[in-house]
């Protein structure tokens, strides 16, 4: 099995900005203005979103180039709905986080609407991201 190490250097201000860096590029992570933050920059959760989409459209376009697909593009809306009550410290009986993520996909490709739908099943089948949202990985946490 091939492993690759992934790293993610981050820093958090004296308020919700976070500026993180990672493969020779700077993230920021805010909350909105209206929370207590600056607005500079998406939220965790809102990275998550992207990291799903991103993770997709990735394994759409390399699977279309391993079986030769002429894929155009692909738009892809990820939403999802959050228990906030948890989140804010109020006692829930919901698990904390989304109760649902739901992924819509347009695919641009002249295929045909199974193959569509196989190209995108199969994407979201060899998407780690997707994996780790629907299965327990292990998570170690340690201070310094």
């Amino acid at each position: 099995m091939a492993v690759k190490t992934v790293n993610v250097e981050s820093k958090l201000d004296s308020k919700f900005k976070m500026v993180s860096a990672v493969s020779g590029h700077q993230i920021i992570v805010d909350q909105p203005a209206a929370t207590g933050g600056a607005g500079a920059g998406p939220t965790p959760l809102e990275y998550l979103m992207v990291s799903l989409a991103g993770c997709i459209g990735t394994m759409g376009r390399i699977i279309a180039m391993q079986k030769q697909i002429a894929l155009h593009g692909m738009t892809i809306s990820v939403e999802g709905d959050l228990n906030m009550d948890g989140l804010l410290g109020q006692l829930t009986d919901d698990p904390i986080g989304f109760k649902e993520i739901r992924v819509s996909i347009d695919v641009d490709a002249e295929i045909s609407a199974e193959e569509k739908k196989a190209l995108v099943l199969e994407a979201e089948a060899r998407c780690p991201v997707s994996w780790n949202l629907l299965n327990v990985s292990k998570v170690t946490i340690s201070t310094v």
